[in-house]
């Protein structure tokens, strides 16, 4: 098992320092609290706009996430802690090697998992792509769902370009507070849209494996599930989503960052190995949509572009 890194940075080896209080997160005193969403106004009535174009000639062929404040690195594996209605929470987001061609892009495939005690929940593959000019896009997700250890379906599951489903964006690439709210994704089918705004930049933010300075603050809600709330979501540079706090939920969900590692090769292909399998069970849980995709594939095995 990877190690976890826990409490201040201060008891942190310098490496693992150096990893996560890279500049712009360096260790600072208490956190500021988050500005409260508005009771009215355009993003309480849940106004995201047009979903954005994607353009499949403004991402390379070979994916690579560097983006600040989401950076997708294979390996990388991020632990929250919390709870979901006042039981314990837990999810587990592990960058794998693993790409997939969506609507035209080659994607990162990320390999979430919801756990309600040691009990998996929710097993979900989910794909990003960073186009040249930095914005990290999430172009679908295929979410198993279990009961009681059983998987039961994947009924969420949507890929862009597929029974009108659309890209959304995942994280702007120089998020600042005043840009409009922005589509994270859309799936008229399964009634899915999430949408996004920048509400706070620039914050100090504590959690159980340290303290960050210059976070960026989400407010994360979905206008067809009003009953949902929204979700203030915090992410630390060069470190990704370190808190999550709940605002109007029915459900509330706390998380935070309780560990951050970096897998070794032996463990990132035993992660690999999971998540093929899941994307080879997908093809029959949900032929029409994601039995729509190509299988995914390790990184170094993409096969060259063709020469004109």
């Amino acid at each position: 098992m990877p190690p976890v890194f826990r409490t201040s940075a201060a008891l942190l080896s310098p490496i693992v320092a150096a990893l996560l209080l890279a500049p712009g997160a360096e260790a600072t005193g208490t956190p500021q609290a988050p500005s409260p969403v508005p009771a009215s106004g355009p993003r309480a009535q849940g106004n995201c706009g047009n979903p954005p174009a994607l353009r499949p000639y403004r991402f390379p062929a070979s994916p690579r996430v560097t983006n600040t404040f989401l950076p997708l690195k294979p390996g990388t594996r991020l632990v929250l802690t919390g709870d979901v209605a006042g039981e314990d929470h837990t999810v587990v987001t592990t960058v794998t090697d693993l790409t997939k061609v969506i609507d035209g892009v080659r994607t990162v495939v990320v390999f979430d998992q919801d756990l309600n005690g040691k009990k998996v929940q929710e097993s979900e593959l989910a794909f990003f792509a960073q186009d040249w000019r930095g914005t990290v896009w999430r172009l679908g997700e295929y979410p198993e769902i279990y009961e009681n250890g059983k998987l039961v379906g994947a009924p969420d599951t949507w890929i862009s370009g597929v029974q009108g489903a659309k890209a959304g964006i995942a994280m702007l690439a120089r998020p600042r507070v005043g840009t409009p709210t922005y589509t994270e994704g859309l799936a008229p089918e399964i009634d899915f849209l999430d949408c996004s705004t920048v509400v706070q930049t620039g914050q100090s933010v504590c959690v159980p494996v340290g303290c960050f300075d210059d976070v960026l603050v989400t407010d994360e809600f979905a206008p067809l599930d009003p009953e949902g709330g929204h979700q203030l979501k915090s992410y630390a540079p060069h470190v990704g989503n370190i808190k999550v706090e709940p605002v109007g939920e029915e459900n509330p969900e706390t998380l935070a960052l309780t560990e951050f590692t970096r897998l070794t090769p032996k463990e990132l292909a035993a992660v690999d190995k999971e998540v093929l399998k899941q994307d080879k069970r997908g093809y029959r849980i949900s032929p029409d949509v994601y039995g729509t995709t190509p299988p995914a594939e390790p990184a170094r095995r993409q096969a060259l572009p063709a020469l004109p």
